[in-house]
């Protein structure tokens, strides 16, 4: 026999082939291997689910103007090393259209319910638009069930400085609701996704017609355009939840991308508000879509940022010239927090018990503080001159000339300060977390730093 849930799958799975059938070639294609399913995650919340792959568990989460459809070159990449779940939000793409529920807080537990339903606990999750919105209600919610966060392209609501973005002009649409802006966008769906594929992106013509034509579709079906007007009428209240998650911060490491011609380095601003491990990436040659503008850069970052903790325990092999300093963050646990300084994680992980190891990056010209950490260190000069002392205050008459190939040791608690001359310095720092930073009293005011008096550095 049977069963209603069964039915469900089958319509949904030919649903999905009608729609693609009807605008062949619109998006890249999903592995073979992916099966589609329809998940009950409440009464009258039916939740259309890509997934594939093996490893462990990714959660990709699409915004308005897109479905899950848009992350399918990056759901192939992830597929060979995670299992990539890849929803429908409720209300659009092919999931149902339910009278309420569009706070981001509410469809962040119909993901949630969609994870247990297949069997998994902890994933990462990466969200665009809308959906970074959700990635980060997941976060908030069940911050032991994150492994690692990516918010791409969308300030979240309630969170400096989105009032700024709120009232500005290009944001009209986040008020444009009602019975009666439905009548006028009725059976000109596509005119109205126009206005956001092409004021939106850097290039316009880089979200091409078989991708318009797609998603005019599935947005032009019954139901979708008003669903999707409630998913911003939702920004209030969901401003309301963010102000009361902001209270504690998430520990988990956050990747931030902003498109070079849209939010940029906002996207960081406004992510360092609500988590302590931010990683800073601006991607080129894009506007807000980035998965369609520039998916040969977005592609591999976010795989490289998800593959971090897997490759830590890997064999690895890095020529000087092969450190790749163009995703780095700016601070990170373990590191002085200084304005400037990019770091990266080639081993392990400084937020947890175990082994790792970090390379510094360190403009010419920097002076870092008196300041110590929780851990034993010991450290290597890859490249330049490191000038280098041991003390509760920085004193210019102990440093110590240390150039490259230079050992130094940081025992735990022991202050030590440092600077950089004429020329950047690569410092390779091997320690054994969890990590942290204290810059001592007096010397707090000496550097530009995120770490306050005996406060821990991001």
């Amino acid at each position: 026999m049977t069963t209603n849930a069964q039915v469900r799958t089958i319509a949904a799975a030919l649903t999905g082939w009608l729609l693609s059938a009807h605008v062949a070639g619109a998006q890249a294609a999903f592995p073979s291997t992916f099966k589609t399913q329809t998940i009950t995650v409440a009464e009258g919340v039916d939740i259309f689910v890509r997934s594939g792959g093996s490893g462990p568990a990714v959660i990709l989460i699409h915004g308005f103007g897109d479905t899950g459809d848009m992350w399918a070159p990056l759901a192939g990449e992830l597929s060979k090393s995670h299992t990539v779940i890849v929803p429908d939000l409720r209300g659009m793409g092919l999931s149902s259209h339910p009278a309420s529920g569009y706070e981001k807080k509410t469809e962040a537990a119909d993901i949630r319910a969609v994870v247990r339903a297949l069997g998994y606990d902890r994933a990462a999750v990466v969200g665009h638009d809308i959906g970074d919105m959700v990635a980060y209600a997941y976060a908030a919610q069940y911050p032991d069930k994150v492994e690692r966060l990516v918010l791409m392209d969308a300030p979240l609501p309630g969170i400096e400085p989105w009032d700024a973005v709120a009232h500005s002009k290009g944001t009209w649409h986040f008020y444009f609701g009602g019975p009666d802006a439905e009548r006028l966008v009725q059976g000109r769906e596509r005119i109205y996704l126009d206005r956001f594929w092409n004021e939106f992106a850097a290039n316009p013509s880089r979200i091409d017609e078989a991708t318009r034509t797609h998603y005019a579709a599935i947005y032009a079906r019954p139901g979708a355009m008003h669903s999707g007007f409630q998913q911003f009428a939702a920004f209030d209240r969901d401003g309301e939840d963010n102000k009361l998650f902001q209270h504690t911060k998430l520990r988990m490491p956050v990747l931030a991308i902003g498109g070079e011609k849209s939010f940029g380095a906002l996207m960081a601003a406004n992510a360092r508000n609500v988590a302590t491990d931010v990683r800073e990436v601006i991607a080129p040659d894009a506007g807000h879509w980035l998965m369609e503008e520039n998916p040969s850069f977005v592609v591999p970052l976010i795989s490289d940022f998800l593959g971090d903790a897997q490759r830590s325990a890997g064999d690895r092999r890095l020529a000087i010239r092969e450190y790749q300093f163009a995703g780095a963050r700016a601070g990170g646990t373990g590191t002085s927090g200084v304005s400037g300084i990019e770091t990266i994680v080639l081993k392990g992980d400084p937020n947890r018990s175990g082994i790792y190891t970090i390379m510094l990056r360190v403009p010419a010209h920097t002076r870092i503080a008196a300041h110590e950490h929780p851990d034993d260190r010991v450290a290597t000069v890859v490249s330049g001159t490191w000038y280098f002392g041991y003390g509760d205050s920085f004193n210019e008459g102990v440093l110590k000339a240390l150039p490259a190939g230079s050992f130094y040791t940081e025992p735990p608690r022991r202050a030590h300060f440092a600077e950089t001359r004429d020329e950047p310095v690569l410092v390779q720092i091997t320690g054994f977390g969890p990590s942290g930073t204290e810059y001592i009293g007096a010397d707090v005011g000496q550097t530009r730093t995120s770490a306050g008096p005996k406060g821990r550095g991001p």
